[in-house]
């Protein structure tokens, strides 16, 4: 996400500096402004949190490039900005003809997880957005607050105590949290639901658990927002592309064994381990084998370009709906760093925190239905991708070993869509097989490991 400005001048008073949207990429033409921070005649200072916004990919922080006064603010909270038109404007505290001998280049706006760590010209602004907000909130200037974090980062206890010391009153607790080192093994509360982690199936719980639903007996409308209205979007498209539909099952008995054997090592690192490395890295390795499952067409389905990185997707289940950030590079990842990345998304994820870098380059998508129930499914494929899967749970059952004696099994179906216009059935079923295979002989995946 990038701003633009201009200036005009004043008598008595400093430039007014005037940010535009730019264009930020991939098709995107609008953004949602989901909360702003500063009001009309409030102070900024460089980097200081001016609003948020959400587009069809990630929920983006835009900072102040100037020292100066907020003198107007485009668009009211939820209301549409469009690229190209003033989100902002800003009297400064410069010269207009510093101002104009400045560099001007579009300067980018940076993501919630990105911004919080930038470094300009020896001037560091560590604090989180939850942070900012506070200050905000409570009209504090974070240049006026001494930050006790790891490399003067502020903290939430540095707002409060800088306002204890001013006003004598103690604030009572924000109703949000910082988001910090992710944990270990964040609690299922806390983590999105369909992604990283295939279940075993076990009983459930008899019925639902959470509050009574309240019948208000009248409708409701809402508008389409945010991310809701990227899924409006992604689904219509999708809907041009014809779906060639192949499923399968797959025996884990020997995958859950070896992932018994390695939890409490990859714990030990600080890392949960959960099915869902092994799925991935597997279909890294079966891409290898069939490279047009990771390519992707143009409109005119005149030209096929072959991905060289496998960037595989993971559908998640947040509070913002279905997101569906990647896993950068398999292809030369191990199944220990694909946790560690899995791990990192999924906090991200719980938190409303993934960037667009985390939600864009997907090549190939892993949907795990399976980790809120369901066998088999039937997956919308996400382009400009070609193919994707869908995990079911992973159930115990009787099946025949090869003397024909019953056994007790570890049983997860799978099922596959493809865009027929250029993969064919053949080919979707040969990748599933040596996807299979790998997955059901999890020491062959040794082999081929780089």
């Amino acid at each position: 996400l990038c701003l633009t400005h201009q200036y005009h001048h004043r008598s008595n008073h400093g430039p007014i500096v005037q940010f535009k949207l730019s264009d930020i990429g991939e098709g995107i033409m609008e953004v949602t402004v989901k909360e702003w921070y500063v009001k009309e005649g409030d102070k900024v200072s460089q980097f200081d949190s001016i609003c948020e916004v959400q587009s069809d990919k990630a929920s983006v922080t835009i900072t102040s490039r100037y020292d100066g006064v907020i003198r107007k603010l485009y668009y009211d909270v939820d209301a549409t900005a469009l690229v190209g038109k003033p989100l902002v404007d800003i009297e400064t505290e410069a010269s207009a003809e510093l101002i104009q001998e400045e560099d001007v280049v579009e300067t980018p706006a940076m993501a919630r997880e990105e911004h919080t760590h930038q470094e300009i010209k020896g001037h560091k602004t560590q604090a989180t957005p939850a942070v900012r907000r506070l200050a905000m909130e409570n009209n504090i200037k974070l240049s006026e607050v001494v930050g006790s974090g790891k490399d003067g980062r502020i903290l939430k206890e540095d707002i409060l105590n800088f306002l204890s010391k001013q006003t004598g009153a103690i604030l009572p607790p924000a109703p949000f949290q910082d988001i910090r080192t992710p944990p270990t093994a964040p609690p299922p509360s806390a983590a999105p639901r369909p992604t990283s982690a295939a279940m075993v199936s076990r009983p459930g719980p008899a019925g639902p658990t959470g509050p009574r639903p309240v019948f208000t007996g009248k409708d409701r409308m809402e508008p389409l927002k945010g991310f809701h209205r990227a899924m409006v979007k992604t689904m219509t498209a999708a809907l041009q592309i014809p779906h060639f539909g192949y499923c399968d099952e797959v025996d884990l008995s020997q995958l859950v064994q070896l992932r018994s054997d390695l939890k409490s090592t990859s714990e030990g690192r600080g890392v949960k381990l959960s099915y869902m490395p092994f799925f991935i890295k597997a279909a890294s390795l079966g891409l290898l084998h069939f490279p047009i499952l990771n390519a992707s067409v143009d409109e005119g389905c005149q030209n096929i370009t072959y991905k060289a990185s496998h960037n595989v997707g993971v559908a998640m289940d947040t509070s913002q709906g279905l997101l569906v950030p990647n896993v950068k590079n398999v292809q030369l990842l191990s199944v220990f760093d694909i946790a560690q990345e899995l791990n990192r998304l999924q906090t991200l994820g719980a938190a409303g925190q993934l960037g667009a870098a985390d939600l864009s380059g997907g090549t190939f998508t892993l949907s795990n239905i399976g980790s809120i129930g369901g066998t088999y499914a039937k997956p919308v494929i996400l382009p400009p991708e070609v193919a994707i899967g869908a995990l079911g749970k992973i159930q115990v059952l009787p099946r025949f070993d090869p003397s024909g004696q019953v056994v007790r099994a570890h049983i997860m179906a799978v099922s596959w869509s493809a865009d027929h216009r250029i993969i064919d059935g053949a080919t979707m079923c040969r990748f599933s097989n040596l996807w299979k295979d790998y997955l059901e002989n999890p020491a062959r995946m040794v082999l081929d490991l780089k």
